[in-house]
């Protein structure tokens, strides 16, 4: 198992430990991690969450035991900040949860406060305070599978608003820098008898389709993330396979989130996501625009894997031949 960084022999020791009679998964309060005191670490013997409560709810680390902070898939943000009329936001990297349409102050709201941490069998659940300027609860649920790499994270946005709000559930994987984001495409097919679009494609203002980052292919779209390009690039995709990948010298991310046929997403029907700066690549989803009542709340789900020594092909039939056996192993 990884070791969190810090003199936490004796906070190992006392660190409360807590397992489901059905389950081989390890659950550890007040460790250690990334300069924090008091993170829950989740762990099935083959792969480690690090999920802080002195802030998010966020999940900062995700990678094989004893791989150490080199293996954690996530990108590690510690100096990265943006300020808002209601303080500093800190992008900090691992997974966030925010709601949508992008907007700002709003999707800002700085989560710097503690969570309330209910453990339950192999269930980590995380609440955070009320978000005061948008009347606004995020909550998130995780989930270790006894056995193998299965991770499943289930958000929840809950309106304490008197009124009703228009939003969706966002979830936004930081990647660790030096890796390639892969989105499938929709299955291709030829011009005789496809009258009707079915690959939506969604680009931003600073997006450069002629970024040598960018592989627009047949079958994947592709970002390599290069810390020695600084400039920006944003797009997002109707995304009807549910899946995104990024694979960084061979460690493989799996991401599947659902699409809802008929669903209004935002960004021109967006269900995923990309982003890149030199620093990290996100892998987002995002969930359906919903009209949250008073008191009301909605949920999106995303699962996640790992995969070992699976360095990405060069060709796009190559990714499929990669790819076919891993989704199929998934389901």
């Amino acid at each position: 198992m990884m070791k969190p960084t810090g003199l936490c022999f004796l906070a190992l020791l006392t660190s409360c430990v807590l397992s489901n009679a059905h389950s081989d998964v390890t659950i550890k309060r007040d460790v250690p991690y990334r300069g924090y005191a008091h993170n829950i670490e989740m762990s099935n013997g083959t792969v480690t969450l690090y999920i802080p409560t002195e802030y998010g709810p966020r999940i900062m680390y995700y990678g094989f035991n004893g791989s150490g902070n080199a293996g954690n898939v996530f990108a590690y943000l510690p100096t990265v900040t943006n300020a808002t009329p209601y303080g500093t936001w800190r992008i900090r990297g691992g997974t966030r949860f925010w709601h949508a349409p992008e907007n700002m102050p709003r999707t800002y709201i700085p989560d710097n406060s503690p969570v309330k941490a209910v453990i339950d069998g192999n269930t980590v659940s995380l609440t955070e305070p009320k978000e005061k300027p948008t009347g606004i609860v995020k909550s998130v649920k995780i989930t270790m599978a006894p056995t193998g790499t299965n991770v499943t994270v289930t958000m929840t946005l809950t309106n304490e608003n008197l009124w009703p709000v228009t939003l969706a559930c966002w979830m936004l994987s930081a990647m660790h820098p030096g890796g390639t984001g892969i989105f499938p495409q929709e299955p291709f097919a030829g011009h005789s008898g496809s009258l009707l679009p079915s690959r939506p494609v969604v680009l931003w203002s600073y997006t450069n389709m002629a970024d040598p980052r960018w592989t627009w292919g047949k079958q994947f779209i592709l970002f390599k993330q290069n810390p020695d390009i600084s400039t920006a690039q944003k797009a997002g995709f109707g995304n009807h396979q549910g899946w995104a990948a990024y694979d960084r010298n061979g460690l493989l991310f799996l991401k599947k989130f659902g699409y809802h046929n008929g669903a209004t997403y935002p960004d021109y029907g967006c269900n995923n996501e990309t982003y890149c700066s030199n620093l990290f690549e996100e892998v987002e989803s995002v969930g359906p625009l919903t009209l949250l009542q008073p008191g009301a709340s909605v949920s999106h789900t995303e699962n996640w894997w790992l995969f070992a020594n699976k360095p990405i092909p060069s060709s796009q039939s190559g990714i499929a031949q990669m790819m076919d056996p891993i989704l199929a192993s998934t389901k």
